[in-house]
């Protein structure tokens, strides 16, 4: 591009890529910026290198466009920050944090000064639907704009993989990505209820919400097995049937239900993966444990807006450009 025209045409890329934002920077005359873009099906993987500069995502920004997303970033190279629900955490190489594009937030990128290519920061940016994540929304509130860390533990593994997915896109077919976009949301879950026992808050040190998560987790392990009952997740956590299900509406949930929705969702990922174009609905349904054709169509079409046959058309039309 132009130079004049670079700082106007990147943000709106942006805009249309990740989400809109007012945007700001010292080098606005002669700016710099490149983004690389990984469609994973569910998840969106996006490898930016950019100039400094400043972006607020503000209250007018989302009533005008809210895809409902929230973005974790990971610092390659440079500084970063982010400001969001009162809390600031400036960002160094290798370092994580979660933001809600449906909030307002202010992030930023700095550098040593010059706006040349070889002066920039570098960081992913991954964005999650709301919905793909099976995590209270309130424990998600509490690490919001948190700095992690991708040097160690599960934030490494996390950091690891979105770089070698970038790495070696040329040699994975797109049934390839969206098989494993399921693989990083389990890892951004895992990281968060990682975060989440760290948190001495009163919301993460009740002992009951804690066993809602690691129950939740045995249920993600065993949702293959079509004869998982509410009554054999009580008795493999030492707990009575009514106490579980007394947990589970405390977090607004039944017990059957957030069974269902994780089928829901495996459904959905199998739907979204062309290698499984030769298996019927109804086949895929079965597998998880919906036997009613008629049951499954209305609860997928609740769920993801669309009903199963129409989402995976939708699906293999924006593969091909159509």
């Amino acid at each position: 591009m132009p130079v004049t025209e670079r700082f106007d045409f990147w943000w709106q890329a942006v805009a249309e890529s990740v989400v809109s934002v007012d945007a700001s920077s010292d080098h606005a005359a002669d700016f710099w910026a490149e983004m690389r873009m990984l469609d994973l099906g569910a998840v969106h993987l996006s490898k930016v290198r950019c100039v400094g500069f400043e972006a607020h995502r503000t209250e007018h920004r989302i009533r005008r466009s809210d895809p409902e997303v929230y973005q974790l970033s990971v610092i390659l190279r440079g500084r970063s920050g982010i400001r969001q629900e009162d809390r600031e955490s400036t960002l160094a190489p290798t370092d994580l944090t979660l933001y809600d594009a449906s909030r307002p937030f202010l992030a930023w990128s700095s550098t040593d000064g010059s706006g040349t290519r070889g002066n920039m920061s570098e960081g992913l940016i991954l964005q999650v639907p709301h919905d793909a994540l099976g995590f209270p929304a309130p424990l998600i509130r509490r690490v919001l704009a948190r700095r992690m860390s991708g040097r160690d533990g599960i934030g490494a593994l996390l950091c690891v993989l979105l770089r070698q997915l970038l790495e070696q896109t040329d040699h994975l077919s797109k049934a390839d990505l969206s098989r494993l976009s399921g693989i990083v949301v389990d890892l951004i879950v895992a990281l968060l209820a990682h975060e989440a026992e760290k948190d001495p808050s009163p919301f993460v040190t009740d002992p009951g919400k804690m066993l809602v998560l690691r129950i939740q987790a045995f249920i993600a392990q065993h949702l293959g097995e079509l004869d998982l009952s509410p009554a054999d997740i009580a008795a493999a956590h030492h707990i009575s049937l009514r106490h579980m299900q007394r947990l589970f509406q405390q977090e607004g949930h039944t017990v059957s239900g957030w069974i269902q929705q994780q089928r829901l969702e495996r459904c959905r990922r199998a739907l979204a993966d062309p290698q499984m174009d030769n298996l019927p609905i109804s086949v895929i349904a079965g597998r998880w444990g919906f036997v009613s054709d008629s049951h499954f169509n209305r609860l997928f079409h609740r769920t993801y807006g669309m009903p199963p046959a129409g989402y995976r058309r939708h699906l293999r039309k924006r593969a091909s450009g159509a």
